[in-house]
């Protein structure tokens, strides 16, 4: 059947050298942006500006990149961006598909995008926008107004992994409101709170009669990797949220600040991370009962035996990617290693947000091999100006992917844009 979908919302963008916002000269080197800051060595470039609303981000083989956008923009869902000239620069921009979401990847030669309750898959073909008809390969996942989010990853051997994240801040009886309990059991980990894992070819599957709960006691995960260098699935989790408002006679502002650590974890199949009913502690590094369910700020309880993190990052800075550097072109201690995207906190208040950056973690044998390091900064502006709320930020990053030729893609979430970071030299 031809997808009609296509043909009637395809719009090819033709970048003018007359635009002010997109002027290059054909075979030109493309200068830094100053915008952000990476390692001395590195040179980030403006790949592409003023997309929409930039999520994930998947690049193909012979350099062609999709970014999925969190809402329509200018007919399509997804940006498709071509390079004609080798100048590094976009100067094809082609919208396709008909709505917003997240999760966006290539594997065995098609592009997989996720709205928020359903993963399709297209073929690619030679053309930048494919004119193959839009297959579902899941159809029925829960679309809720809280962590609808659905990024996806592959493990290479015919299964696709997806994030269904819990639609709740802690399984409270009323969400986030001061006093209520949680509930036990928590009725959202049947379907939500956890990685599920489908075939990645069987087209029209259902989540509970296909699907398979892979990892569970998750709140949230939308930086999620698979790892093929370690052979494993790995995630970066979004820590809950207010527990100076809900329970103040335990936390102050100072501990919502800080707590709980945002968690690096390496998925096991049957493991259970303990959302709700644990949170990690990144100042005693320990796993502590949540308040809902007993907990008062220092008791571990049911949560000694729950999986724990390899990883801490601090709290309410908003891991929304992951990738693993498989490239040659970076320096040897990146190879192997982890980069995670930071969103940017919105709920430190009164204290400064944080956040706004590409943090790097160094790996080996699977797990870090050493301590995490700020890569790119100052996507939220002048580091001397104090960001109070995320709509200060000027930049906003989200997505990663890795090109053909080990260049690191960064898109952003607020204007739209894509950069591009290679090593040039030794620092």
């Amino acid at each position: 059947m031809k997808n009609l979908l296509l043909s009637a919302i395809s719009i090819l963008v033709l970048w003018s050298c007359s635009s002010p916002n997109q002027e290059k000269s054909k075979g030109s080197e493309e200068q830094p942006d100053p915008s952000i800051t990476v390692p001395g060595g590195f040179i980030a470039q403006v790949v592409a500006d003023s997309l929409g609303r930039g999520r994930h981000i998947t690049v193909r083989d012979n350099g062609d990149i999709y970014v999925r956008l969190r809402n329509i923009e200018n007919g399509g869902g997804i940006a498709a961006l071509r390079d004609n000239d080798g100048d590094g620069r976009s100067d094809e921009v082609a919208y396709f598909d008909d709505f917003g979401g997240t999760g966006v990847d290539i594997n065995n030669g098609y592009l997989y995008f996720a709205s928020d309750s359903v993963i399709y898959r297209q073929a690619l073909d030679n053309n930048l926008v494919p004119q193959t008809e839009r297959e579902t390969i899941v159809a029925d996942l829960p679309n809720q107004r809280n962590h609808a989010a659905k990024p996806i990853t592959f493990d290479g051997q015919g299964n696709l992994y997806v994030n269904v994240g819990a639609p709740s801040n802690a399984c409270q009886e009323k969400d986030r409101e001061k006093g209520s309990p949680g509930q036990d059991p928590c009725p959202y980990l049947e379907r939500q709170g956890s990685i599920w894992r489908f075939s990645d070819s069987k087209l029209n599957q259902k989540q509970m009669e296909d699907g398979y709960r892979y990892s569970t006691g998750i709140r949230n995960v939308v930086a999620l990797e698979w790892n093929k260098g370690a052979g494993s699935l790995y995630g970066v989790q979004h820590g809950r949220d207010m527990l100076d408002i809900l329970f103040p006679d335990l936390y102050d502002s100072a501990d919502n600040a800080e707590l709980p650590a945002e968690e690096f974890y390496k998925f096991v199949d049957g493991g259970d991370f303990g959302w709700p009913f644990c949170y990690y502690d990144g100042l005693s590094n320990t796993k502590l009962q949540m308040p809902e369910y007993g907990g008062d700020g220092q008791a571990v309880g049911r949560c000694a035996d729950v999986e724990q993190p390899i990883l801490a990052f601090p709290g309410h800075i908003a891991p929304n990617d992951l990738l693993f550097y498989s490239g040659d072109q970076f320096p040897e201690k990146y190879r192997n290693g982890a980069f995670v995207a930071f969103h940017g906190s919105w709920n430190r208040a009164p204290l400064p947000q944080k956040g706004y950056f590409i943090a790097f973690v160094p790996f080996k044998n699977g797990n870090p091999s050493g301590d995490w390091e700020i890569f790119a900064d100052d996507f939220g502006g002048d580091p001397g100006e104090i960001i109070v709320s995320p709509r200060d930020a000027e930049f906003r990053p989200t997505g990663l992917a890795q090109g053909p030729n080990g260049n690191l893609f960064i898109v952003d979430s607020v204007k739209g844009r894509v950069w591009s970071v290679s090593y040039t030299k030794s620092a």
